[in-house]
């Protein structure tokens, strides 16, 4: 790689790459079924005529421009565009509802917004009259726009060609901006998910990107002739430093879906070598594995199944280049002939070469599964306030239980509380106007609180995460309680999709269970089992019954590890409706908002602990144009039977 003095901006490392990688791809893009790809230096003309576009529109230094849209080449543009025009770029999540926008809109003040297309501008217009600094959206798809007034809107190529056609006029200017970034400017206000109120804004600079894409692609080895699929939400720390900063800073190619819907495709015929997706993927991934080899015939199932066994013993271990015997490694070449290789295909999954899962913890079981089929998959530990980066694990150290060492310049100690804390050049510089929450997470000397508990092994030094701070509790009886190690194992199994576990300052532990619709619904079509709704089937007899055997045979596994055996599942509930984002109950990022869930749901766990047989609830819910509306059910509580480990440890 040439000289990397004077990078100390977006601007200047896509300067970069269009003289060193000029015909090398970029960005690619699906559209009607067709990939498009702009090379390095076709990326940075675009990007640079939508910068003189903006700049005559009046965009100014310090101005911050709103970014709205599915992942598509012309959003990433136009974030470092902004970047050229000195504004500040802020992502939002496209299927955010139009009050959420409003809030972050607000916040920053955003004066301009570029949006993808017209369920993004109707969003935006329905929520203007509330936000006094708003001036213009530029868009990008004009379909269905046509007979708008456009006053205030402005079509993206347009823009560009007035950018072109004012080239001469304007380039000083966006030169004369472009020269004053340095490390310290900003690079990027990110909102976080809002898990336990309103969403903070991230105020990261290029040096915390810079040096962040720097390090963790040396760590990991990326190279400019890797392919990612971007795929994650725009707004979300993770995406902007794979898509915009490791992709700035190596010069691999970053290629866009069609959709969400044709992802899996699109997926496959890339064949990604640096690959990223939290557990939710993950676990929906095996479900759709699981479902397909159920309806397979018996021989490839058991074929499937005796290959996947062996691949359990052995392929972590050949992957991490442990000695495995002559005739192991026979075996499983033969498995990957057979079973191994077919299904990453299918998967999409044949090139990776680094794969990486993080955002919540995942389960063991779901994380071995994929290592197995030989797919270098490694757990990272990271978090908006870092630039994503704290810990990842090395090549070679890829454990379950973990979540690796510290990242290359990154500090860690624990707390008395067992609360992690971090320094690093990827510490963020603070939460835009909240200096008070600021003060709170980050202390004069850079330590940023992570609110999550662990520890690091004093023999590896690796990390391990118990659970958030704020979640980790004890019993009635003073046990360790941790939910989430519970409610990963529960997700392991193809019919649960979602689960909460209760159980702090209580005598024993409950759950509420969401059922996989697409793996319950596909078990209940091949044993003709008619059902009307996602609440029938929840609450069918059959599929109690197999959501109870998971929660004992989880409880069995629980009882093995002496500090968290009392968090075995006594009592549980299917939920009448599947946790939701636009209800509130989840984050953007699909984590669970424990305490509104505790709150909205109060009724049923009041019933999970007074001994009844069922709860009556009815629950507001949202539709997807927006609507409220309610649903009323009768759900049938289930009592779980626990280990003997757990009555003979409680009996000593």
């Amino acid at each position: 790689m040439a000289d990397q003095a004077g990078l100390s901006s977006v601007p200047a490392l896509l300067h970069r790459n269009a003289t060193q990688f000029a015909d090398a791809p970029a960005y690619r893009e699906k559209e009607f079924g067709i990939w498009q790809s702009w090379s390095w230096s076709q990326t940075r003309d675009e990007i640079e005529a939508l910068a003189l576009g903006l700049i005559d529109l009046g965009v100014s230094e310090g101005d911050f421009i709103a970014v709205i849209g599915r992942n598509r080449p012309t959003l990433y543009w136009s974030m470092m565009a902004a970047q050229m025009c000195g504004a500040i770029p802020v992502p939002l999540y496209q299927d955010a509802a139009a009050e959420e926008m409003a809030y972050t809109l607000g916040h920053c003040g955003a004066r301009f917004v570029i949006a993808g297309d017209q369920e993004q501008v109707d969003k935006v217009i329905e929520v203007s009259p509330d936000l006094p600094q708003f001036e213009r959206i530029v868009y990008l798809d004009p379909r269905g726009l046509r007979k708008y007034d456009h006053a205030k809107l402005h079509q993206y190529a347009q823009v560009q060609d007035t950018g072109r056609a004012k080239r001469a006029e304007l380039a000083p200017e966006m030169e004369r901006r472009i020269a004053k970034l340095d490390y310290d400017s900003t690079c990027v206000m990110l909102y976080t998910s809002g898990t336990t109120g309103k969403p903070k804004g991230v105020v990261l600079s290029n040096r915390n990107v810079i040096e962040t894409s720097k390090s963790s692609s040396k760590f990991d080895g990326l190279r400019q002739s890797d392919d990612i699929l971007a795929y994650l939400p725009m707004a979300w720390v993770g995406d902007f430093i794979f898509s915009v900063g490791q992709a700035l800073w190596t010069g691999f190619c970053t290629n866009c879906p069609e959709s969400a819907e044709t992802m899996h495709v699109d997926l496959r015929e890339i064949g990604p070598t640096y690959y990223f997706a939290p557990p939710r993927v993950f676990e929906n991934e095996l479900t759709n594995v699981m479902i397909r080899m159920e309806d397979a015939g018996k021989f490839k199932r058991r074929m499937f199944h005796y290959f996947m066994d062996h691949a359990r013993k052995v392929g972590p271990d050949m992957l991490d280049g442990n000695d495995v015997g002559f005739m192991d490694r026979l075996k499983y070449k033969l498995g990957d002939l057979m079973v191994f290789g077919p299904l990453k295909n299918t998967l999409g999954f044949t090139r990776v070469r680094v794969g990486y899962t993080a955002g919540e913890a995942i389960g063991p079981e779901i994380f071995d599964f994929y290592r197995s089929l030989g797919i270098n998959l490694k757990q990272l530990y990271g978090q908006t306030e870092a630039t994503v980066f704290i810990t990842a694990q090395p090549d070679g150290q890829v454990r379950s239980d973990t979540v690796g060492v510290q990242c290359p310049g990154v500090e860690l100690k624990i707390a008395d509380n067992g609360e992690v804390f971090y320094r690093s050049p990827g510490v963020f510089v603070e939460y835009y106007k909240n200096p008070e929450s600021t003060a709170d997470t980050k202390d004069a000397e850079g330590w940023v609180a992570t609110g999550d508990a662990g520890f690091i092994e004093e023999d590896t030094g690796h990390l391990r995460i118990i659970d958030r701070a704020k979640d980790v509790g004890k019993t009635a009886s003073g046990a360790l309680f941790a939910p989430k190690y519970v409610e990963n194992k529960l997700k392991f199994f193809p019919n649960i999709l979602e689960t909460v576990v209760f159980g702090n300052d209580r005598d024993e532990c409950t759950a509420f269970i969401n059922i996989d619709l697409n793996a319950v619904g596909n078990w209940a079509e091949r044993n003709n089992i008619g059902y009307a709704s996602y609440q029938e089937l929840a609450q069918h007899p059959e599929v109690l019954a197999t959501i109870k055997n998971h929660v004992e045979e989880v409880n069995i596994s629980v009882a093995q590890d002496e500090m968290l055996s009392s968090c075995q599942v006594y009592r549980f509930v299917v939920l009448h409706k599947q946790l939701d984002a636009d209800d509130g109950e989840l984050t953007r990022t699909l984590k669970v908002r424990r305490r509104i869930i505790e709150e909205k749901y109060a009724d049923i766990i009041d019933a999970l602990y007074d001994g009844s047989n069922e709860v009556s609830t009815t629950t507001e819910v949202t539709y997807e144009d927006g609507r409220k509306g309610s649903i009323s059910a009768t759900l049938l509580i289930q009592s779980a039977k626990t280990s003997a480990i757990v009555t003979q440890m409680a009996a000593e």
